[in-house]
């Protein structure tokens, strides 16, 4: 053989010798940053060295984020944290629902099928000698993706879309289902009324919640004094004190006594602000009532319902996603 043949031979030797981990950490970090999570997934069953690199909260902090981030907050977080102290133990948590977590995860058809024979082998070998931690980032987004972990959430337009409560948005315990890509929620019990259950909930339709107010408690409002005609609010209602309340959209509008022209209107400075629902027809009892600005409390009866505490919509894209949930009619 010549030398070229030789040198040849010895170089593609080399190069065949290479493998992943002997890149620079630098570059393998670029690399599995990349990763979606079903590869990462994937790539955490080949070896142990790949395993501690791919489970690692750095990575999944941002899939969490970057999927999850705009219907969990601190109290699913929270949730989460009681989830996992729950478990009967840790050592159970690790060698029996962590596998569960992760074959139930590599079974999902997402985004492509997986050979769970090759998955299993991986995660025994890696079981072997390493564990996830229980409360890892890798772990909760899989209990969120397979639909075993409940979140604390709320739905707009609860009961797909029933009349009665259009507009309005309500706490709810949800689970995701990646068979479909939607979700399912379970809404408190109403006075004698037991829970109801909703399926097939959109993505849409789902939001964290925005205050960290429980459905039974008023909202300590701290908008009032900032609010004028054309602001976008949301104001809890409820039809009676056994009830929990929900969100309810509206829109700041003028007195009675005011033309609506703006060079001449002192509605900012009176005590009263009256409130508008602008789905519900003129003349209906629901399309309007007004609030006291100085000395607000939770007001109403058991006919029309109590209103509760008021927060103001500063964001463009909340605004226009309370436009999206506007019925296609009226309503009286």
């Amino acid at each position: 053989m010549s030398l070229v043949k030789k040198s040849l031979s010895s170089r593609v030797e080399n190069v065949e010798e290479l493998s992943l981990l002997d890149l620079p950490e630098l570059t393998l970090e670029c690399i599995l940053e990349k990763l979606p999570p079903s590869s990462l997934c994937h790539m955490a069953g080949v070896c142990h060295s790949l395993r501690d690199k791919c489970v690692s909260d750095y990575f999944w902090e941002r899939h969490m984020k970057k999927k999850w981030g705009g219907v969990i907050d601190q109290a699913a977080y929270r949730e989460w944290k009681w989830y996992v102290a729950s478990k009967r133990g840790v050592k159970d948590f690790k060698h029996g629902t962590q596998r569960g977590f992760l074959m139930s995860y590599f079974s999902i058809l997402w985004p492509f099928q997986w050979t769970k024979l090759k998955v299993d082998d991986g995660i025994d070998s890696c079981k072997k000698r390493s564990s996830l931690v229980v409360d890892s980032v890798m772990n909760w987004y899989l209990a969120i993706e397979t639909g075993s972990f409940w979140f604390p959430a709320q739905v707009y337009n609860r009961e797909n879309g029933h009349v009665g409560f259009m507009l309005s948005c309500y706490d709810a315990q949800v689970s995701y289902d990646s068979q479909t890509d939607t979700f399912q929620a379970r809404y408190p019990a109403h006075g004698r009324r037991g829970d109801a259950r909703e399926c097939g909930i959109p993505w849409k339709r789902l939001r964290a919640p925005p205050v960290n107010t429980c459905s039974h408690d008023l909202h300590i409002s701290d908008c009032l004094d900032d609010l004028h005609p054309g602001d976008h609010i949301e104001i809890q209602w409820r039809k009676n004190k056994e009830y929990p309340y929900g969100w309810w959209y509206s829109v700041v509008g003028h007195l009675d006594s005011c033309d609506g022209n703006e060079n001449h209107c002192r509605c900012h400075i009176s005590d009263t602000v009256v409130l508008e629902f602008k789905h519900y027809t003129p003349g209906s009892r629901w399309r309007e009532t007004s609030i006291n600005r100085k000395d607000h409390r939770e007001e109403g009866n058991e006919v029309d319902g109590f209103y509760g505490g008021i927060r103001k919509i500063e964001s463009e894209n909340e605004i226009s996603i309370w436009k999206l949930m506007w019925p296609s009619q009226v309503m009286e």
